[in-house]
C-alpha cells in the first residue's frame, strides 16, 4: 500500500496521510514562501504589527459600538478591519499556523498596551510594561529560536 501512496497524487496521499506515514505534498506555488508578498516578503515581525492594528481595531470597533454607545456603522470597519487581520497574519513566513499565532501573541499583548495607552489614553504603569515585555521575548524565542 505504501508503494501505492508514493504513486498517488498528492491529494490522494493527503487523504491517507493518517493511515501511513508519507512526505506532505508541497504547497501550491501562491503559498510558498511568504503568500502574496512573494516577490520581496514582508518580514514576520512587521507583518504582526499591521496584524496587531487590524485586529485591535476591529475589536475596538466593536467595543465603540457595545460599550461606547456608537452607532452600529462602526461594526462595518470592525468586520473589514478582522478580515484583513486574518489575511495578513496568514502571510507569515512561519513554519505553521500554531506558531504564527503563539509568537503573534507577544506582538499582539505590546500593541494592545500601546493602543491603551494611544487611543484611550491609559497610561501603562509598569507591570502592564513588564508583562508586555515578558511577551515579546517568548515572541522572539519562538520566532528566532534555533531549529
Amino acid at each position: 500500500m505504501a508503494e501505492w501512496l508514493k504513486a498517488a497524487d498528492c491529494k490522494s496521499a493527503r487523504v491517507s496521510r493518517t493511515l501511513v506515514r508519507i512526505q506532505p505534498c508541497p504547497p501550491p506555488p501562491a503559498l510558498r514562501r511568504g503568500g502574496v508578498f512573494r516577490e520581496k516578503p514582508i518580514p514576520t515581525p512587521i507583518l504582526f504589527a499591521i496584524a496587531a492594528l487590524l485586529e485591535i481595531g476591529g475589536c475596538f470597533a466593536f467595543w465603540a459600538w457595545w460599550r461606547l454607545d456608537r452607532s452600529p456603522w462602526w461594526l462595518l470597519p470592525g468586520v473589514a478591519a478582522l478580515a484583513a487581520f486574518a489575511w495578513v497574519l496568514a502571510q507569515s513566513d512561519t513554519a505553521g499556523a500554531g506558531r504564527a499565532y503563539a509568537a503573534y501573541g507577544g506582538v499582539y499583548i505590546l500593541s494592545a498596551v500601546l493602543w491603551g495607552w494611544a487611543v484611550e489614553g491609559l497610561v501603562p504603569d509598569r507591570f502592564d510594561l513588564t508583562g508586555a515585555a515578558l511577551c515579546v521575548a517568548g515572541c522572539a524565542v519562538i520566532l528566532f529560536g534555533p531549529r
